[in-house]
């Protein structure tokens, strides 16, 4: 294969993978299609759902399918920062100090329940996020190209977790929500497990590769050459300002937003086949890209609003280019 995809084979390989995916996960078709374009766009994800909806599946058949290397950490409330970075180890006197990484140094890395760890190992972690390095006893180490972080929390359970700071927070690229499946995902998921299947069992969460790392490298390479149009970046500024002016909302999205929704849209556009960003793509990835970054008023928690309720809101009364 050449080095430079056409964009119809870019589209060609991430339909592979989603469908290799969803031979594993069931009736997740738009979590997937989230946790894709934040990967495509260099991005780091945030998956919100209740125990049991395959949130760790996910990750890891998606970590298959593009072919790259895959960690899990356990997030616990007596997880040190050395737990995820790694510890100088003294093996041979005569050598000194040999360095033992961590579980950060991978490609896809989930951290499970990442709001149960102390800010302490937050910290470290969201220097891995934000400068994809790791620094252990003041010697800065570089983390692969590939390197994502693919974190859980649960929505409702609150004893012993961390409220995640809002540093860390704005550094996911997408916060996407897994939801209980239809109907009738629920009983394709049940024909599965009578033919055999069983999710916990390791060779059954497996996939063969569908891509090959160079293959990875030139599909986000192809998201960054879609070309977006100026009035579609304007789309995407007018959105972020209009959630700092909102009245519902005690803190608007940041800067980092905005930029935040381009790389969506660039990433949504090659997953949808096209090597140009349309208002729709800016559109469609708004709730993905703004949920974590606003601060409802205490007025609407108390109602039961919700970050969802006040974003289509704001969308109905953005006007997007035509």
């Amino acid at each position: 294969m050449t080095d430079v995809l056409s964009i119809q084979q870019g589209a060609d390989l991430l339909e592979r993978v989603r469908t290799a995916v969803a031979t594993r996960v069931v009736g997740q078709d738009a979590t997937v299609s989230d946790t894709l374009i934040a990967f495509l766009a260099r991005g780091h994800v945030l998956i919100e759902g209740v125990p049991g909806t395959a949130k760790t599946l996910l990750v890891r058949s998606l970590a298959a399918a593009l072919g790259l290397r895959f960690a899990r950490i356990q997030f616990t409330p007596d997880l040190m920062p050395s737990d995820v970075t790694g510890v100088n180890v003294l093996r041979d006197p005569a050598r000194g100090f040999e360095f033992q990484p961590g579980p950060v140094f991978t490609d896809l890395l989930l951290g499970d329940e990442i709001n149960r760890a102390p800010a302490k190992t937050q910290s470290a972690l969201l220097e891995a996020m934000a400068e994809r390095q790791v620094t252990v006893d003041g010697v800065s180490r570089p983390l692969g190209d590939a390197f994502t972080v693919f974190a859980t929390q649960n929505p409702i359970e609150h004893e012993g977790t961390y409220p995640l700071p809002e540093a860390q927070l704005d550094r996911f690229l997408v916060k996407t929500v897994m939801p209980y499946p239809s109907r009738d995902a629920e009983l394709e998921l049940l024909t599965r497990y009578e033919s055999g299947f069983d999710a916990e069992r390791l060779l059954d969460s497996e996939l063969p590769p569908v891509l090959q790392p160079e293959d990875v490298m030139r599909l986000r390479r192809m998201v960054d050459g879609v070309r977006v149009a100026p009035e579609v970046r304007a789309y995407a500024a007018d959105i972020a300002r209009a959630t700092r002016e909102e009245r519902m909302l005690a803190l608007g999205a940041s800067p980092r937003a905005t930029v935040a929704l381009f790389r969506a849209a660039r990433g949504a556009a090659v997953l949808d086949g096209r090597d140009f960003a349309t208002p729709d793509d800016v559109k469609a990835i708004v709730p993905a890209v703004l949920r974590h970054r606003i601060i409802l008023a205490p007025e609407l928690e108390v109602e039961g609003r919700t970050p969802d309720d006040v974003l289509s809101a704001l969308l109905s009364r953005v006007r997007a280019p035509v």
